[in-house]
């Protein structure tokens, strides 16, 4: 094709991403990294909270008769999510399972 018909935008057309993206320094990538480790531990106290506390709700639920999963419920939290893709439903089910404990086994 002629250069009058190509639509292929020319290199000196594109934008220049490369140098907007600012890319960390070693040290802030250590720093990073510490803030990874934080937000990690943050993360694993959230989540052993969450499974207790969705424990209790089982123990009392089942002890007044109801039933042991409440699908609705799992549908919620599943659909909560679901923003984060495929690996969303991936840990939105991990959490369900944790908070089942010995009942979803």
């Amino acid at each position: 094709m002629s250069p009058m018909t190509d639509n292929t935008p020319a290199p000196s057309d594109l934008p220049d991403t490369a140098s907007r993206v600012e890319l960390p320094q070693p040290e802030e990538v250590a720093a990073l990294r510490d803030e990874i480790d934080e937000l990690d531990r943050e993360i694993l106290r959230l989540v052993k909270r969450r499974a207790e506390v969705s424990r209790t709700i089982g123990a009392a639920r089942m002890a007044a008769g109801g039933p042991r999963i409440v699908v609705n419920r799992e549908m919620d939290v599943l659909a909560r999510y679901r923003e984060l893709g495929p690996a969303g439903r991936t840990l939105a089910m991990a959490l369900l399972d944790l908070g089942r404990g010995k009942l979803g086994r």
